[in-house]
């Protein structure tokens, strides 16, 4: 009997259903074996999960200023964890809102979400792995693993998320979550955070202050809501409206939400003294290692003169950026050396680079202070008749700023209008050696060579080195060290280093000091300087400008305190015809204007012992060894127990 086609196709048909199912059911075995050997491996070197509530943190280091007020924290610091009882119910939804919709109904994983995330890495080769990871993948990689972008991490992730789902509750995982996710600024948990950045329990947060908290789990850094405000508050409208499409609030609680602003803690926003806390950071490092425990570090600096410091840069340099300034330092220190206020850019959030202690900047006319010091050491005098004319010493002929030449004038009136050919003459007479020496004896610890433009200033020199070295003639004559580390404990009190009494060392006495002190009044009084006038104050310093306009300098100083100011480019591209004059004399009023009283000022004291006749500074004893220098006339040698330091790579090593 013949078979009907309709009888074959049936027949064809089911062997076709039949193979399908067939090696669907192989392939299917073949995965789960697949999968089997992968977890095994994979779980192999599994971390410890007998350790889950044991909190590891890197101790943390607080800098206290000289009233005991907190500067900043460096390292991690950890609240007590919160009961998820105890937060209103939007708290933790800001977080399942923005983070993973999904947490109630996985299983520890999201399959979509991870195949959205392989076909990413998929298309994207060679670049960082997304995740796709839910809260509770979240969680496994910070209890238990390192965070690198590799597929051996994140199986392993995935492994440790089943099992935390399969070993704690909903509510528990979200409370472990929120306990010890990193919200930025070294606060990990929910409760640091809040403390943080809004000086408030947890349990009192707003609905906008938890979602600002939400939208800085996208990147601790980069939506910080002190450091960068704009793009927090950006992303947490995204989470306000993602609570809202959940159902976690209310159209009413959302628009209230909106009409309400977050204010973030000030002590955090305004980020005073960044650049001194990575000074000193490294000098704790340095000399005590890496911390064991928490550690309070009390510092020299004065919070509201700081304050008035980083006011005056960021005015001063954004009023003179269309002349080319980019960048400006101010570095404050008392007549004992003790940091006051440090500066050591025009934006710290911009740029973490620290120009305050690196000796890469040439000083121009703020050296010459170093070049008449040693010529009244040698007997020479404010009142004594010089010539401003063209002059060229061995091949080099120096010219003013200006263009034109004064003719018969005092020393006095050369120093107060920063004249070159004057100075020029003036150290190859006293010898650039001696004046080498002379620096180096008052605090500069950068190499000087001499040649003949050093009389001018072409010296590369740090903004610190320069304050502590016109610092001895704020004080009376005494070389200091600038320091701004007091005393370092450990949080139960345990004093683990002390700085002790500040550290003195004459080096400049009568009448040489009071000689100086009268030519750089006028700076200020008739000369280059006098936009750093502020009347009712005893005042004194010197401008400094480089032939390029590189660089523009004022230090200025009264009794018993001293503030360096330079601008310029990190770039060292000139500038347009800044002068130290100008901007730097400008930021230098600005500040000293407010900080003059706070600071008590006092008239600037005469030297406390007789001239030491050159035994400190100007020339050497005879025989005496040479010291370090780059050509000009003969070495001579530094003070005993004052040694030049050789050229340093890093920022300059101050002592404590």
């Amino acid at each position: 009997m013949a078979r009907s086609p309709s009888g074959s196709s049936n027949r064809r048909g089911r062997t076709f259903v039949g193979a399908l199912v067939y090696w669907t059911a192989i392939l299917g075995i073949w995965a789960v074996i697949a999968g089997v050997i992968v977890v095994a491996i994979e779980a192999r070197d599994l971390p410890d999960t007998s350790k889950l509530y044991a909190i590891k943190r890197q101790p943390s280091i607080s800098y206290l200023d000289r009233s005991g007020g907190l500067i900043a924290v460096r390292g991690s610091q950890y609240s007590p964890p919160v009961d998820l009882s105890t937060l209103p119910p939007y708290v933790p939804a800001a977080f399942v809102a923005i983070e993973d919709k999904q947490f109630y109904h996985h299983f520890g994983f999201n399959p979509w979400g991870m195949l959205r995330s392989a076909a990413f890495n998929f298309s994207h080769p060679g670049g960082p792995l997304r995740g796709g990871s839910t809260i509770t993948q979240q969680l496994a990689r910070n209890l238990f693993l390192n965070p690198a972008q590799t597929y051996h991490r994140k199986i392993q992730e995935l492994i440790l998320a089943v099992w935390l789902e399969a070993h704690f509750s909903k509510a528990q995982i979200l409370a472990l979550y929120l306990n010890r996710v990193n919200f930025g600024g070294g606060a990990y948990g929910i409760e640091a955070a809040a403390q943080r950045y809004f000086n408030k329990p947890a349990a009192q947060l707003s609905i906008g202050e938890a979602a600002l908290l939400a939208a800085t789990m996208k990147g601790p850094s980069r939506y910080n809501p002190a450091a960068n405000s704009a793009r927090a508050a950006k992303r947490a409208t995204l989470v306000i409206n993602d609570m809202y499409e959940m159902g976690a609030i209310t159209a009413a609680q959302r628009d209230q939400a909106f009409a309400q602003p977050v204010h973030v803690s000030t002590r955090l926003a305004d980020q005073r003294a960044q650049y001194f806390v990575d000074w000193l950071d490294g000098q704790v490092r340095a000399r005590l290692g890496e911390p064991t425990e928490d550690l309070v570090v009390e510092t020299t600096l004065d919070l509201p003169i700081q304050a008035l410091a980083e006011q005056a840069i960021g005015a001063g340099v954004q009023a003179h950026a269309a002349q080319g300034v980019q960048q400006g330092v101010l570095i404050g220190l008392d007549g004992d050396g003790r940091i006051r206020a440090y500066v050591g850019g025009a934006d710290y959030a911009e740029s973490q680079y620290d120009r305050g202690a690196v000796p890469e900047r040439q000083a121009g006319s703020a050296f010459k202070p170093f070049v008449y010091l040693t010529a009244m050491v040698q007997g020479h005098t404010p009142s004594e008749m010089t010539v401003d004319e063209p002059v060229t010493i061995h091949g080099w002929t120096p010219r003013d700023y200006t263009g034109r030449y004064l003719g018969p004038i005092t020393l006095e009136t050369a120093l107060a209008q920063s004249i070159n050919t004057v100075a020029a003459r003036l150290a190859d007479q006293v010898g650039t050696s001696n004046v080498a020496r002379t620096a180096h004896a008052l605090g500069i610890l950068s190499p000087i060579q001499t040649d003949p433009s050093m009389a001018l200033g072409a010296v590369s020199v740090s903004p610190l080195e320069m304050a502590g070295a016109y610092d001895a003639f704020a004080n009376g004559g005494q070389r200091v060290f600038p320091y701004g580390i007091q005393r370092i404990r450990t949080a139960a009190g345990k004093v683990l280093y002390d700085h002790g009494p500040p550290q003195r060392t004459a080096v400049i006495g009568e009448p040489a000091l009071g000689e100086m002190t009268q030519m750089m009044r006028q700076v200020i009084a008739s000369g280059t300087g006098g936009r750093a006038a502020i009347s009712g104050y005893d005042l004194a310093g010197k401008t400094g400008t480089t032939s390029d306009y590189r660089d523009a300098w004022f230090i200025g100083f009264t009794g018993g305190f001293v503030a360096s100011v330079w601008v310029g480019r990190d770039d060292n591209t000139p500038m347009r015809k800044v002068t130290g004059g100008a901007a730097p004399a400008e930021i230098w009023r600005a500040f000293m204007s407010a900080a003059l009283p706070r600071i008590a000022a006092q008239p600037i004291p005469s030297a406390a012992q007789p001239d030491l006749g050159g035994a400190s500074v100007g020339s050497p004893p005879a025989g005496a060894p040479p010291a370090p220098g780059v050509g000009g006339s003969s070495p001579a040698p530094p003070p005993p127990a004052i040694t030049p330091a050789p050229a340093p790579s890093k920022p300059v090593p101050v002592p404590f």
